[in-house]
């Protein structure tokens, strides 16, 4: 069996490695390519920042990374076949945790869409001042406003989709200098369900409104400091993929930066806070039986001190410290008058995080750099509600007694000392062709769901979702070499990569049906290729991204592995007008962990075409377009949740909207 797997893996290298051009050997690359880089978009930036449901929704343009829908919002990426807990979301150097323990609430629907944020998925430890990557690290950055020379700039946006009936609009206004500036921004979007390839209407509907206010102001001598506000509601936003719906989530976001020049580099102070609360019943929004509704909350507190030095033109290191402090809390109620607390899904727990870091980059020759860094972690978990009794009588019990009963657990206080570290070089040994290899050992010390999640049902085993407070913390050990180049308008990139995990937390279902959390060894590995070419009015890009996941204690797959994916582009630009054809293609999957009750089952192919662009109707006018799904398909993403409708029982993956119209006008000045 390990001669199979080797020789397909070694196949798969091949394949990437292959896929060069030939003869493409004659001007210079550039030092440093990024792993996985989506900013605004390649040739057509105005409708792919303007135009998404969610500014999540830009990255799967990448086939390394795929987007699991359970309803109209809330996308959850998945990277390299890993997400959840596995993907930090930094917005802005911000970690925001979500707060709802069925994830209708992934860090990533706190992104902006008023502001469209540059985003960089990070696979592997290049830095660790944010923490060791297990899976991956989706990094949104806000640009500050360019006023070229005028004190005020902003941006108005208005539009709509046909499908769903969406509508929205947002814009901004900054006034200030480069050095000193105070920008307002919002924006509403709302739509209804939506229809698949098939024309059947898929639970999706949903509100969004948002407001910030930010500011910098920067000092002769280089001192900056810069704030933020912000608050984002949603409101009766529906789940095809779920059995409640979320008719209200409120997030509130403070960010303060400082920093300044020292020595031969800077230091940078960031402080954050972020509260989440959000509701989730099953009878607001659809027709009930049994009433239930989910009140819970989450509050974060980060502070981060680094500093970097370049002592000289060949040395770079930095070394930090950051304290992050969480608590999340949630109850489910029940009974004709919701007065019946029938679990304690999040029983108050606490997680207090203290880090230090220490990385160097040194460039040996002009053609060759090294880098390393170390890090440690401190993660304290408790959960100070976890006796509270839930239920009354004979089924009266507690969290507490949840674990016990399901792992002979009655410990709930965690203490993890992670120690995480990486190495890496780039060699460029062409003038076109460069080889990046990073060896990382990370450790990621299991989430709140997955220690502390207390869903009962008293009836029914199978209903039943605890999580383990006795699990272990992950370790990553990972390897990865990537061959990025460019010639001659062409730019291209193969990568292979292995991620072998002891004590990946594993949620599965036991004997009795009921959803746990348990450690094994696994083992994820895949090939990446990529090629692309400009000329500056037309540009093509092939993308091909493969992942292969294995449970080395059951020799079965893991679940929620994305199938093999290819994307492929073909746009034209001139003038200001730009057009962009997409074709997203998936081949089946067919190896699903049924046992784990995560994979609804197999899933077939599918190929899909997008087609989008941008045009100028004056020098601060512009309007832009795409048609989603252009023949129609019907057809869901192989990590999407199962559909739950109870109109639509069968285990069905969520659909992916049918052929969809979107367009928007925006004044810019």
């Amino acid at each position: 069996m390990a001669t199979v797997i080797g020789a397909r893996f070694i196949g798969l290298c091949a394949a990437g490695l292959v896929s060069l051009p030939a003869g493409v050997m004659a001007q210079e690359i550039s030092p440093e390519l990024p792993v996985i880089r989506v900013t605004e978009g390649q040739s057509n930036e105005e409708a792919s920042s303007q135009l998404a449901p969610e500014p999540v929704e830009r990255l799967s343009a990448n086939p390394s990374v795929s987007l699991s829908r359970m309803g109209g919002r809330g996308l959850e990426p998945v990277i390299r076949g890993q997400s959840q807990e596995r993907v930090d979301v930094l917005l802005d150097g911000v970690r925001v945790e979500g707060a709802c323990p069925n994830r209708m609430d992934p860090p990533t629907s706190r992104l902006s869409s008023a502001l469209a944020p540059l985003l960089e998925v990070r696979t592997s430890n290049q830095t660790l001042r944010w923490g060791p990557i297990s899976g991956g690290q989706v990094v949104a950055t806000t640009v500050a406003p360019v006023f070229d020379g005028s004190g005020a700039t902003g941006h108005l946006t208005v539009g709509g989709t046909d499908n769903g009936n969406g509508k929205l609009v947002n814009g901004s206004v900054a006034v200030g200098s480069d050095s000193a500036w105070l920008r307002l921004a919002g924006g509403y979007d709302e739509a209804d369900d939506y229809e698949d390839g098939d024309g059947n209407e898929v639970r999706s509907a949903y509100k969004n409104s948002e407001a910030r206010l930010d500011a910098a102001w920067k000092a002769d001598n280089g001192f900056f400091i810069k704030g933020l506000v912000s608050r984002q509601e949603e409101r009766d936003v529906k789940y095809a993929g779920s059995g409640m719906d979320a008719p209200k989530t409120d997030t509130d976001i403070m960010r303060l930066e400082l920093g300044s020049p020292v020595a031969n580099g800077n230091w940078n102070l960031l402080a954050w806070q972020a509260d989440v609360d959000h509701i989730m019943d099953n009878f607001s929004l659809r027709e009930s039986m049994m009433k239930m509704l989910t009140d819970s909350e989450t509050e974060t507190r980060g502070l981060r001190l680094t500093l970097d030095q370049s002592p000289d033109a060949r040395t770079d290191w930095a070394i930090g410290a950051d304290i992050e402090t969480n608590n999340w809390y949630a109850e489910r109620f029940g009974g004709a008058n919701l007065d019946v607390l029938t679990s304690v899904l999040w029983p108050d727990v606490d997680r207090d995080r203290f880090g230090l870091f220490a990385e160097r980059f040194y460039r040996v020759t002009p053609e060759l750099k090294l880098g390393g860094g170390v890090r440690y972690d401190r993660v304290e978990m408790s959960a100070a509600a976890a006796d509270d009794v839930f239920g009354s009588g004979m089924m009266a019990m507690s969290a507490a007694d949840a674990y016990e009963s399901i792992y002979g657990t009655t410990n709930t206080d965690v203490a993890d000392d992670n120690f995480s570290g990486f190495v890496s070089s780039d060699w460029r040994f062409s003038s076109v062709q460069s080889m990046v290899v990073t060896a990382s050992h990370s450790v990621r010390s299991p989430g709140v769901t997955e220690r502390y999640i207390a869903s009962w049902n008293n009836m029914d085993p199978s209903r039943r979702w605890v999580g383990n407070p006795a699990l272990d913390p992950e370790t990553h050990r990972k390897l990865e070499l990537a061959m990025p180049g460019r010639s001659n308008g062409w730019n291209w990139r193969p990568a292979v990569w292995v991620d072998q995990v002891n004590d990946f937390v594993l949620r599965t279902r036991n004997a009795d049906q009921v959803s746990v959390y348990r450690n094994i060894d696994a083992r994820l590995m895949g090939v990446e290729a990529q090629l692309g070419w400009s000329n500056g009015t037309w540009n093509t890009n092939s993308s091909l991204a493969s992942v292969r996941g294995e449970n080395r204690d059951d020799n079965q797959p893991l679940p929620q592995i994305p199938p093999v994916q290819f994307v492929q582009t073909l746009g034209w630009q001139r003038m200001g007008h730009a057009l962009e054809l997409e074709w997203v293609l998936a081949r089946r999957q067919d190896r699903v962990d049924l046992e784990s009750g995560q994979d609804p089952g197999t899933s077939p192919g599918y190929g899909v075409l997008n087609l989008s662009g941008s045009h100028p109707l004056a020098d601060y006018l512009s309007v832009t377009w795409a048609v989603d799904n252009l023949f129609d398909n019907t057809w869901a993403p192989h990590v999407s949740r199962a559909n739950t409708d109870p109109f639509n029982p069968e285990a069905v993956r969520v659909n992916e909207p049918g052929r969809t119209l979107r367009a928007a006008l925006t004044a810019r000045w």
